[in-house]
């Protein structure tokens, strides 16, 4: 493979870019909604909204806003059933995401995430998935003062790596993401493939490129020459 030397460094976001973690939301959300004598919701729709968190899952699913009197206990229980389900996790990488991991760890560039998933439950994804020994580095929203689209996050993960800001790149899926990575200084691939709304369009989040599907990360990475 043909790396830039100059490429320091690749970070990611965790869920609907590194991560096909749906499967897992949707089980939670609409195990939640049965108990609660609720209709279960259509699995495409609930994915939608998966990088939006749980806060927002819980105010799609059941109409509410977060003043609702049920509000809080409806996250709290949802986050328990999610972490009940981490222990059989239907989470998989995202297609040639593991080739791509690989090929990083075999041209020694380090790779790491950053999310604003809690470290608790990106900790248990990535242990299921025999990823957290090789992950670089994990920065959560546990970590920072402030969470994405703040830089402060990524600015971390750079500096735990001791890479460059100018001379990373950091992929994700979710307009955030690309504020962030742009506000720290380092490049951004939006990655087209996770979970965009419907009336989504990630050429609007203004990155430096673009990932339709996850297969295209690993030449976007090769073709990408820094100074």
């Amino acid at each position: 493979m043909n790396f830039d030397s100059n490429l320091e460094c690749v970070l990611f976001d965790l869920d609907g870019t590194l991560v096909d973690t749906a499967p897992d939301f949707v089980y939670a959300l609409n195990n939640l909604l049965q108990e609660q004598k609720r209709t279960p919701i259509n699995a495409k729709a609930i994915s939608s909204k998966v990088s939006d968190g749980a806060r927002e899952l819980i105010k799609f699913g059941f109409e509410i806003d977060d003043k609702h009197k049920h509000f809080k206990d409806l996250v709290k229980k949802f986050l328990k059933i999610y972490e009940k389900k981490l222990e059989t996790t239907e989470s998989t990488l995202y297609p040639a995401i593991e080739k791509l991991l690989s090929t990083l760890d075999s041209n020694q560039i380090p790779w790491g995430i950053v999310t604003n998933k809690p470290e608790l439950y990106a900790k248990k994804l990535l242990t299921k998935l025999s990823l957290h020994n090789s992950c670089g580095v994990l920065v959560c929203p546990d970590h920072v003062q402030r969470r994405k689209p703040d830089p402060e996050p990524i600015v971390l993960a750079c500096e735990r790596l001791d890479c460059c800001l100018t001379r990373s790149i950091y992929i994700g899926d979710h307009e955030r993401d690309i504020i962030a990575a742009k506000e720290a200084g380092a490049l951004s691939i939006a990655a087209a493939y996770g979970y965009l709304g419907p009336e989504t369009n990630a050429e609007d989040w203004g990155a430096d490129f673009i990932a339709r599907k996850s297969s295209m990360i690993l030449k976007l990475l090769e073709s990408i020459r820094l100074s």
